[in-house]
């Protein structure tokens, strides 16, 4: 496995993994974060356009389709977050507020979510280090 994915693999795993357990630490707070900063369209813009720089770099640097699951994860974690800011920026902020907290339920299921990147962090993380090791021995 390439280099650039077992360094993605790891980087994207522990920003997970560190995010969620936040988020499980801090439930309150980091809804009524995310509520509040997704109603400030100056920040939501400025936030959309550094998270498109991010997720172009990974598309242009790491777009492989091929080589098992973790290859697979981190372009789509490229793609997505590419969708993601453009839909963030280019959408109304009343129809961005709707989506990301009515839409996709985001207070209702805060523990899915942070569940859901937890798991995905750790598998991120143990399929990166699987392959180091296997390019080390």
């Amino acid at each position: 496995m390439a280099s650039r994915t077992v360094f993605l693999g790891r980087l994207i795993g522990l920003v997970l993994i560190l995010y969620a357990l936040s988020m499980f630490a801090h439930k309150q707070a980091t809804v009524e974060a995310v509520t509040s900063i997704l109603h400030d369209v100056p920040l939501m813009f400025f936030v959309g356009m550094m998270g498109l720089i991010a997720g172009i770099a990974m598309v242009l640097s790491h777009n492989i389709w091929s080589g098992g699951a973790l290859p697979i994860i981190v372009t789509l974690c490229g793609w997505g977050t590419v969708i993601k800011c453009l839909l963030v920026m280019f959408l109304p902020p009343e129809a961005e507020s709707g989506l990301f907290l009515e839409g996709l339920r985001y207070e209702h299921l805060f523990y899915f979510y942070a569940a859901f990147a937890v798991l995905l962090g750790v598998y991120m993380v143990y399929a990166a280090g699987c392959s180091q090791a296997r390019r080390t021995t």
